[in-house]
């Protein structure tokens, strides 16, 4: 039997600390659109110049470099506009660097597999957790030709990565390929143009506590009245005092609308986003701000009434009750969602399957235990080898998409979130509690079985229903089992209670003749309590 590696204990997922909000400009004019399209064109044209500098400094970026590029901006825009470019420039490049960080960790573990791998005999079989040799010297060929080219990126990753470089492309890169392959895109070069024209506006403001409506550069009225201020080259533009510009169409956050006009009346921050989805022929804004940290639920509290454990798959969400001594209550219950489609598609079809799921845990007045899942080491192409079908279906499970989803959510209707380690809950789940739980009429899936082995993991429960027997012999010569009633607990040696009603047609409850005494009941010797053979009571869930 191999190691078991070490698992961490339980906790409580604190709750965002920032929330946006979007609503659909409507009512814009012709020259509205037209006002929008030369600010953002102007602006995206300074960020990308500040990225460009950006990426140029690297590693050597200091406060100075910094103030030198805002100073070069604020010329052509304004000191807010330049302060919200730079901003949004350094943000980029670090998510770039780290972006560059999982690439190194991915081809590292690339190269360790597949050196692992070219060590063993060809068609020599591995285990559960190690891979075996390649099955034919044609393969082990191939992939030794791969191992140089892996290690060549790799080692051009690495310099990249201590020399400060990164790949950054304003728009996205999967935009820009798509230049190449229109067709399979199904886009004309004109769509492809102005989607990428849009993609590379910049109009986006960071929030400023104190100033009027908690923002200069877009400002959103209580009322919901939408202005800009104009950069200094289109100032000509203004309809408003001040080189402002006030747009015709007005917006009302339908979702969160109470606390973005609580921050609005109170001239707290809020950033804003102006986009183009050319697509649909729509303008949106986006409204975002930060909140101040909750307190976190005790996990002695998530755990009082019971909990919900929920297994992720990769089409359902399957969630079984719990009570609080760990005993599955009621059926398992499985919400669905189909990942197939859009990019809005799969995004819909995973917040109807949390809204389910936290309506039917509210009902309940209860917590969710769900995995601390990281499927990022687990895509790669050499740990898995030819199993396409199974690197395909971990790299589509929305793992952490669903979890900021699912704690957004939940912090928003008061539903505190346990996070579990994932090691042996789906192996364990299904040695000790699929068959017990498969009834006539009930089938209990694994999935099933892991959504109990991670509620009695969140509830401080072994996942074991009950521990194995002394190793000489069945009796409790070595004390007893580890998972029963501790020897503290009331009424453990006592009588057994009375339980109201009549227990036969002729005798009422209590009124026997040794209704309480089980020691003078007609059996041979003492009572099957006190036998030497006889284990004590254990709860159910044990």
């Amino acid at each position: 039997m191999g190691v078991l590696r070490e698992m961490a204990a339980p906790f409580v997922v604190p709750g965002p600390l920032g929330v946006a909000v979007r609503d659909r400009l409507r009512g814009l004019t012709a020259e509205d659109e037209k006002v929008l399209r030369l600010v953002g064109d102007h602006l995206g044209t300074l960020a990308s110049r500040d990225l460009k500098a950006r990426c140029v400094a690297g590693l050597g970026h200091d406060a100075g470099r910094w103030a030198q590029r805002k100073r070069a901006l604020t010329e052509e825009s304004s000191s807010r506009w330049a302060g919200s470019i730079t901003k949004a420039a350094h943000d980029q490049w670090a998510l770039a660097r780290r972006g560059q960080l999982a690439h190194i960790q991915s081809l590292e573990a690339g190269v360790r597999s597949i050196a692992h791998r070219l060590s063993l005999p060809v068609g020599e079989k591995g285990g559960k957790r190690v891979p075996g040799g390649y099955h034919s010297r044609q393969e082990w060929f191939a992939k030794s030709r791969r191992l140089y080219v892996l290690a060549g990126r790799l080692d051009a990753a690495r310099a990249d990565w201590k020399a400060g470089r990164v790949c950054v492309v304003r728009g996205g890169k999967r935009l820009l390929n798509t230049r190449h392959h229109l067709e399979q895109a199904q886009f004309t070069e004109e769509q492809w143009r102005a989607r990428w024209e849009a993609g590379r506006r910049f109009l986006q403001a960071d929030g400023e506590s104190g100033k009027r409506f908690g923002n200069e550069t877009i400002r959103v009225t209580d009322r919901g009245e939408v202005s800009l201020k104009l950069p200094v080259p289109l100032a000509y533009l203004a309809n408003a005092p001040h080189g402002r510009y006030v747009l015709a169409a007005t917006v009302s956050f339908a979702h969160r609308g109470e606390q973005w006009a609580d921050r609005v009346a109170a001239n707290r921050a809020v950033a804003y986003r102006i986009h183009e989805d050319t697509a649909r022929g729509r303008w949106y804004v986006t409204a975002s701000w930060t909140m101040p940290p909750v307190k976190i639920v005790p996990l002695a509290t998530a755990r009082t009434n019971g909990l919900v454990g929920v297994d992720t798959n990769a089409d359902h969400l399957a969630a079984w009750r719990l009570d609080a001594h760990g005993n599955p209550t009621g059926d398992p219950r499985r919400f669905f969602y189909d990942l197939s489609g859009t990019t809005s598609h799969r995004d819909a079809q995973v917040r109807h399957a949390l809204i389910r799921l936290l309506h039917w845990a509210r009902r309940h007045h209860l917590a969710i235990a769900i995995e601390d899942l990281d499927f990022t080491a687990e895509t790669t192409r050499e740990k898995h080898g030819r199993k396409k079908r199974f690197r395909k279906l971990i790299s589509g499970m929305p793992t952490s998409r669903l979890r900021a989803r699912l704690v957004s959510m939940a912090a928003e209707l008061g539903i505190p979130i346990v996070a579990v380690d994932p090691a042996y809950t789906s192996r364990w789940g299904a040695q000790h509690w699929q068959k017990p739980l498969t009834t006539r009429t009930r089938k209990t899936t694994r999935h099933d079985a892991a959504a109990v082995a991670i509620g009695r993991r969140a509830l401080g429960h072994p996942i074991r229903r009950r521990t194995a027997p002394p190793r000489d012999d069945r009796s409790d010569r070595r004390g007893h089992r580890t998972v029963q009633a501790a020897s503290v607990a009331p009424g453990r040696e006592g009588h057994r209670p009375r339980i109201p009603g009549p227990r036969t047609r002729s005798v009422r409850t209590g009124c026997g003749a040794n209704a309480v005494d089980q020691n003078a009941q007609h059996r041979s010797g003492r009572s099957a309590e006190h036998e030497f053979w006889q284990q004590d009571s254990l709860p159910l869930s044990l």
